[in-house]
């Protein structure tokens, strides 16, 4: 995502005309039409992250962009704007992400953890400093996820008020540093945990090369118009 005031990336989940997706700070939630390849986008930011290092590349937590675009060999390349600010040209570049190190999909038992997008917030235990935030979408046993620099993809099972799946973490951007949880690393992870109406925790083992790793992650959901803060909201996941 390109404008005069600079840069952002993200991840992005597409199906059946919807998309949702985001990074560290920022949710993307929006909708698509695709007419003879020609593609509109209508979609909005929110707000997961009240960290204020995280700063958004509009000017605002919240914005509605209406772009247009084509696709081009693998690519779809987008331009637009937002009414919120007036004559800003937006552009952006969608790449597809593989999805052939995924884990099998698993069925999906009535009255488990819900479809949506959720914002994820990970902390390492066993004494190792370091986390990560980002978003995860769940939709029918399957998990895309990730942030600016990383994107995950997996499969989970859920019921009773209990979780549990595995999937893999990769770096779609070098993060020179910027993220170094799993910098560099092609990453699997096991998880489990339980789950209600407000979110889910987990415990999870992640393997980084030739160590092994134990990390906690809680997410909460991030529907329209729902800000996740999981430090203030009801029933949040503490990090």
């Amino acid at each position: 995502m390109h404008t005069v005031h600079g840069s952002r990336r993200g991840v992005l989940y597409v199906y059946d005309g919807k998309m949702m997706g985001g990074n560290s700070a920022f949710a993307f939630i929006g909708t698509y039409q695709d007419a003879d390849g020609d593609v509109s986008v209508d979609i909005s930011t929110l707000r997961h992250n009240e960290d204020p290092n995280f700063q958004p590349l509009l000017k605002a937590d919240k914005i509605t962009l209406a772009l247009k675009g084509k696709q081009r060999g693998e690519q779809y390349f987008f331009e637009g704007g937002t009414p919120q600010l007036p004559g800003v040209a937006f552009n952006s570049v969608m790449t597809p992400i593989s999805e052939e190190a995924a884990p099998s999909a698993v069925s999906v038992e009535k009255g488990g953890i819900g479809n949506g997008l959720y914002s994820i917030h990970i902390r390492m235990l066993d004494g190792i400093d370091g986390g990560n935030t980002g978003v995860m979408v769940l939709h029918d046993g399957r998990i895309h996820g990730g942030d600016a620099f990383f994107d995950y993809i997996g499969s989970y099972s859920s019921a009773n008020g209990r979780w549990k799946g595995e999937l893999v973490n990769h770096e779609h951007t070098p993060n020179q540093g910027e993220r170094p949880v799993f910098g560099g690393y092609e990453v699997g992870i096991g998880f489990s945990g339980t789950y209600t109406d407000e979110g889910a925790v987990a415990e999870a083992t992640a393997l980084a090369g030739k160590r092994s790793h134990s990390l906690q992650r809680g997410t909460e959901e991030a529907r329209g118009g729902v800000r996740a803060t999981p430090a203030r909201s009801p029933g949040a996941a503490r990090r």
